[in-house]
């Protein structure tokens, strides 16, 4: 039986542990991130098994002496953010670091995978040009040399094999390479502490889309068809679909959004699927995403 009261907390040290809120998120996880890995602990009064993962989290992060922060976040108070990570059940911990989530996880896990958790981190910021040799292989996938990519990514899965960001980045190759079976069996074969994370999840996400896209229609008939009739909503989430596959992504979100406002339970709300499916295979602070979900939301609560 779930306990109502206040979640204890530890002495915090030097800063290394403290609230935020979402006034202060901005600054206390992103820009925070930059210098050092945060961890965000989702949590909420009411939630027993917060109460036992918190302070052992607060432990683990006090050990690390520095290397890592962490940040508490009511999700009672601050829906918002909790909304736009997809939060579905407490607690959940998400690690940022540069900036963007980099590790991720829900329930009160054990001690020991609390430590491999943060000594994970503790090796992002200290790691040997790990993260220089990601973003090289990210510059690369962005620049079309999708070879060159896989190669690095595999690369650093030979030195890393528990890298999220190197294992999510080669399934990406694949998937700009026309893989999708190659992508589909490493992300099916993944590591269970990996399967869950950020980075494969939007691996997934892509992998989804880029299905779809084999089935798309011309985009011309379909936006056609939606200005005979505005009120065709199979024919708005097949052009959604198509403007996806033809690289329009805004222009896809934006006909979603149309369509959820039009009729937000049709066919089992697939419009709003749709969208945190392109969410997730966006970069979290890509401006798409962004503006995308801050238009959801309010139509969302409106």
């Amino acid at each position: 039986m779930l306990e109502f009261g206040t979640k204890p907390a530890a002495p915090a040290q030097a800063g290394l542990i403290k609230d935020s809120s979402e006034a202060s998120f901005m600054a206390d996880v992103i820009e925070a991130s930059r210098e050092v890995p945060v961890v965000v602990d989702f949590w909420a009064p009411w939630c027993g098994p917060c109460k036992t993962l918190g302070p052992a989290l607060e432990a683990a992060v006090t050990a690390a002496n520095g290397k890592v922060r962490m940040v508490k976040l009511n999700v009672d108070e601050n829906q918002a953010i909790a909304g736009q990570l997809r939060i579905q059940s407490i607690p959940t911990v998400y690690a940022f670091w540069e900036g963007h989530p980099v590790d991720a996880f829900q329930g009160a896990v054990s001690g020991s995978e609390i430590k491999a958790f943060i000594d994970r981190l503790v090796g992002l910021s200290g790691d040997g040009g790990l993260s220089e040799a990601i973003e090289a292989a990210e510059q690369m996938l962005a620049e079309g040399a999708g070879v060159e990519a896989a190669q690095t990514f595999a690369a650093i899965l030979g030195e890393a094999p528990e890298t999220a960001a190197a294992h999510g980045g080669l399934a990406r190759a694949h998937i700009a390479l026309g893989e999708l079976d190659r992508a589909e069996a490493l992300l099916n074969n993944a590591a269970p502490e990996l399967a869950a994370t950020p980075e494969l999840e939007a691996a997934r996400a892509q992998l989804d889309l880029a299905r779809q896209a084999a089935d798309a229609g011309p985009v011309a008939d379909l936006r056609a068809a939606v200005d005979r009739d505005p009120s065709d909503h199979a024919a708005r989430f097949e052009l959604a679909k198509a403007l996806y596959a033809s690289g329009e992504v805004q222009q896809a979100v934006d006909e979603l959004l149309e369509l959820f406002r039009r009729d937000r339970e049709w066919n089992d709300g697939a419009a709003k699927a749709q969208l945190f499916t392109i969410f997730e295979a966006l970069k979290p602070q890509d401006p798409v995403a962004l503006a995308g979900r801050r238009k959801l939301s309010s139509m969302i609560f409106a």
